[in-house]
């Protein structure tokens, strides 16, 4: 009897010793869990023939009517903006840069508009206000350059308008062209324009170039430009106030307005604390960007490459210093990556996307979050890594695609999480919120416009 129990027991701990490595096999096959939360979105591929790259910038708004506007880069031939409606989900070309202006519609090399790289601007009467700049020099005309022979000559960006109510454009002509008193002062190209913001209410636009970052204004009576004789950080945004003060940020990060009341431009020192804002942020930060709030009193700020979240107080005098309060981190991590992607939605809290090196042992490469900033409360609340849910949007099978001169258009802008999850790799390039409360953001490699979903209150 002691035996046959024996035995039995026996039995039933090899068989329980079985179980749990069966029960371990299971596990390890089944996909692990991601440690962070994701925020899933639908994507559309944004019209190949709009780019030659598969790329664009930071070019993205909603207009009045509810649709969506993606500028586009197709380097050495043109810039076009599209439209996306989010009913039917279909995208269509609006403006064609070069058909507006006059410049032929084949490939002209460096001397092309090449892309639409301001943060499309919507006036009160619903206009789209875009400007175009530079590309970059072909491999050919690099060699030709190398070579010390000429290739074409970039003569200057356009400030352009779209209107949505009559699906019809208008040009407002280059700000900085290349002439002959510039050709007199050594300049080799024209400006590129890299920011417009409109105050149609007093019939102004400013315009930053690039690449020297002039401030200018344009008048729509006299529908001339003048430079108002400041030059700004980066590629940054101008601002209008409260007050009605054109306001941006200077190449040595002061706050410069322009008063049209007065017709002066103060420029007043960027204060966190008693700290300059410049030696708090320390060196190498770049790209400032940031949104008016709703009061138009204050502003919230990120930089390119830093971590943090500012809160500008617009409210002083012209000539009195500008308080930065430091919000906090939006996320720790490690290479921040974060570019026209602040925005504040209908329910006043303030939205971000920062991309950070992935070191949680989940994959590899990087990861995009979508931040929240609840300025009631003070609390910033990460929601999660963007994902997409519809991989399928694009065929990434067939590798790279080929332009019609053989140049390979790439396809290597997304990859894959441990559970098969689709994310993007490189960088957002644009995001906003819509008055609906949803979120909209871009990315490139194939070029892609992501939809998120509601994550704000609805106005």
């Amino acid at each position: 009897m002691k035996r046959t129990r024996s035995v039995c027991v026996l039995v039933m701990a090899i068989l329980g010793c079985c179980a749990y490595a069966q029960e371990n096999r299971d596990v390890s096959r089944s996909p692990m869990k991601a440690p962070f939360e994701y925020v899933p979105s639908k994507a559309f591929h944004i019209p190949p023939e709009t780019t030659t790259e598969e790329s664009g910038y930071f070019s993205l708004c909603e207009g009045k009517n509810g649709k969506i506007y993606i500028g586009t880069a197709a380097y050495g031939r043109n810039a076009y903006l599209v439209e996306f409606d989010p009913e039917t989900e279909r995208m269509r070309t609006v403006l064609d840069t070069h058909k507006l202006v006059g410049l032929p519609l084949n490939a002209t090399g460096y001397a092309a508009q090449s892309k639409l790289h301001t943060r499309n601007f919507v006036g009160p009467s619903g206009k789209i206000y875009v400007g175009s700049k530079q590309g970059y020099a072909s491999p050919v005309e690099k060699k030709e350059l190398e070579a010390g022979r000429p290739i074409p000559e970039y003569l200057g960006g356009y400030v352009m308008i779209y209107d949505p109510q009559t699906d019809r454009s208008e040009s407002l002509g280059m700000p900085m062209p290349l002439t002959p008193e510039r050709r007199a002062l050594g300049k080799k190209e024209g400006e590129g324009v890299i920011d417009v913001t409109a105050d149609e209410g007093r019939g102004l636009v400013y315009v930053i170039t690039c690449e020297e970052q002039h401030w200018m204004l344009y008048e729509m009576s006299s529908k001339k430009y003048r430079d108002l004789g400041v030059v700004l950080k980066d590629q940054p945004n101008t601002l209008i106030d409260a007050s009605g003060r054109g306001t941006a940020i200077t190449d040595k990060y002061e706050i410069a307005r322009y008063d049209p009341s007065t017709d002066t431009v103060t420029v007043s020192p960027l204060m966190v604390g008693t700290t300059p804002f410049a030696e708090y942020i320390g060196p190498g930060r770049v790209h400032p960007d940031w949104r008016l709030a709703a009061d138009g009193k204050s502003a919230y700020l990120q930089l390119l490459n830093d971590l943090h979240m500012f809160r500008i107080d617009l409210s002083a005098d012209s000539k009195a210093p500008v308080n930065a309060l430091d919000l906090g981190n939006r996320i720790d991590g490690e290479n921040p990556d974060s570019r026209g992607s602040i925005s504040i939605g209908p329910d006043g809290n303030v939205f971000s996307v920062i991309r950070i090196d992935n070191k949680t042992g989940f994959g590899s490469g990087y990861l995009h979050h979508l931040i929240r900033h609840d300025p009631s409360v003070h609390s910033m609340e990460d929601l999660g890594v963007i994902t997409i849910e519809n991989p399928d949007f694009f065929d990434f099978s067939k590798g790279p695609g080929k332009n019609g001169d053989g140049s390979p258009r790439p396809t290597h802008g997304f990859h894959q999480l441990p559970d098969g999850t689709l994310t993007p790799l490189h960088v957002v390039l644009a995001m906003i919120v819509t008055r609906d409360g949803t979120v909209y953001a871009t990315t490139l490699y194939p070029f892609t416009l992501m939809k998120l979903g509601k994550v704000a209150v609805p106005r």
